[in-house]
């Protein structure tokens, strides 16, 4: 039997499910029980009565669908978390917000359309924090309470960690997904932009947001992304060039790195260390020299086009906004046409200069620290994205793996940063570096 308490493995449950060492019904059993004694104090999830007399009526209807085991859908009973910017059938949409969910509606993603066909049961809407920039929800860090669990993916980043789900949906604009894997201690994934759709998504900054996903370990991250990415082929992940499928990895050396915190700069030394003890080539290789001027050019974006987005919204329902999302909002419309254009442009330029410094340092992937350090205490906001920024605005696959605990006892975590598509390959190299590094 396995024990749900201590957070499977989601390939493993997955397997369970679909083969019946582990009935659905008894699935179901034991989430009600974990949901019930936890979710009072975490506030992962949006309210929802009769939550789990909906799950097991359509759980039923799954089980009427697929009688035999041998032709069940890769993710068959899992249940899902969705953060509450994605539009789901039956759900409402708030964004965190306080506006009307009609003026929010919409089709279905078709991400989690996809999910859905491969057999998961939608657990529910999970926090976020309002239109996923700043003003945060009330979740709490499962790992410790008085603790943020991170933004804006709050609740789904909380909702895996605590037990309630093996897999959530998350988005990322600057951080969104990879910080709060690290703060809650488990895997996060954003995928190269675009590799997965983000139509039914309510936006922040388009040119700039991506769908990300949280879950249990690596290899249940490939298989979840291999269902949202219509293009995925597991067979191109590259063999790496450290030998014996291992990756070379390459530490981005300057002034980025030095933005993490010295608490957690140490924490990341001493993984590299672990690293080099087991065998993996890791390199120090100069890097983001430019950080300053990457961030600035982000940030801009990011405010121009949200106020683009919520310039209708924001005209009708601007009292109902939260001051920190008020301020975004007419900072970005101070933002120049010509500004917006320079910072969009250095997107692909920041992408083609880290593809060549890789191939000119013999690297295969970038590892770095997660976040600058540990979850800080306090739910008034959800810590600093800044170890995700340059990532994220050259649109690079990204891989978030805890690798346990700092001195307070808190999670802390690496990301493994690949080249342009090349999600296969940094899944493919995270199951093997999750076996060294838990």
């Amino acid at each position: 039997m396995i024990g749900l308490e201590a957070g499977p493995r989601l390939s493993e449950l997955a397997a369970a499910l679909r083969g019946e060492a582990l009935a659905l019904s008894d699935y179901l059993d034991r989430l009600e029980s974990t949901i019930a004694a936890k979710e009072p104090e975490i506030h992962a999830l949006l309210p929802e009565p009769d939550r789990f007399a909906r799950l097991r009526a359509e759980a039923a209807a799954l089980l009427s669908r697929y009688p035999d085991a041998a032709g069940r859908p890769p993710l068959f009973g899992i249940v899902l978390g969705v953060k509450d910017i994605f539009r789901v059938e039956g759900f409402e949409t708030r964004a965190g917000s306080r506006l009307p969910p009609e003026a929010l509606a919409g089709a279905e993603a078709p991400c989690v359309t996809a999910l859905r066909r491969a057999g998961v049961l939608i657990l529910g809407k999970t926090a976020t924090t309002e239109f996923a920039f700043r003003a945060p929800a009330s979740t709490r860090n499962p790992r410790r309470l008085a603790h943020t669990p991170g933004g804006s993916s709050s609740g789904s980043a909380a909702a895996v960690a605590a037990g309630f789900c093996p897999l959530a949906l998350g988005s990322q604009t600057i951080g969104s997904t990879i910080r709060p894997a690290s703060f809650c201690g488990v895997v996060g994934m954003k995928p190269s932009y675009e590799r997965v759709s983000r139509q039914g998504v309510i936006p922040l900054a388009p040119s700039l947001d991506h769908v990300g996903l949280l879950t249990t370990d690596a290899a249940g991250a490939a298989t979840a992304a291999s269902v949202m990415m219509h293009d995925w082929d597991a067979s191109r992940a590259p063999r790496g060039r450290g030998g014996t499928g291992r990756p070379v990895l390459g530490v981005p050396r300057g002034p980025y790195l030095e933005r993490a915190s010295a608490e957690g700069l140490d924490y990341f030394e001493k993984v590299c260390r672990r690293l080099v003890a087991a065998g993996y080539d890791v390199r120090d290789v100069r890097a983001l020299e430019n950080f300053e001027a990457i961030e600035r050019q982000h940030l801009r974006a990011m405010a121009c086009e949200a106020a683009r987005v919520h310039a209708v919204w924001f005209a009708r329902y601007r009292e109902l906004y939260h001051p920190l999302t008020v301020e975004l909002l007419e900072r970005g419309r101070g933002v120049a046409e010509s500004e917006l254009g320079d910072a969009l442009d250095g997107r692909l330029r920041v992408r083609r200069e880290l593809g060549d410094l890789m191939q000119a340092s013999g690297i295969d992937a970038w590892i770095a620290p997660a976040a600058t350090g540990p979850a800080p205490r306090g739910l008034e906001n959800t810590g600093d994205a800044v170890m995700s920024l340059p990532w994220t605005y050259g649109g690079l696959p990204v891989l978030a793996l805890p690798t346990g605990s700092g001195p307070n006892g808190l999670p802390m975590g690496i990301q493994i940063v690949g080249d342009w598509h090349a999600d296969e390959a940094i899944v493919a190299w995270g199951t093997r570096l999750e076996e060294v590094l838990s």
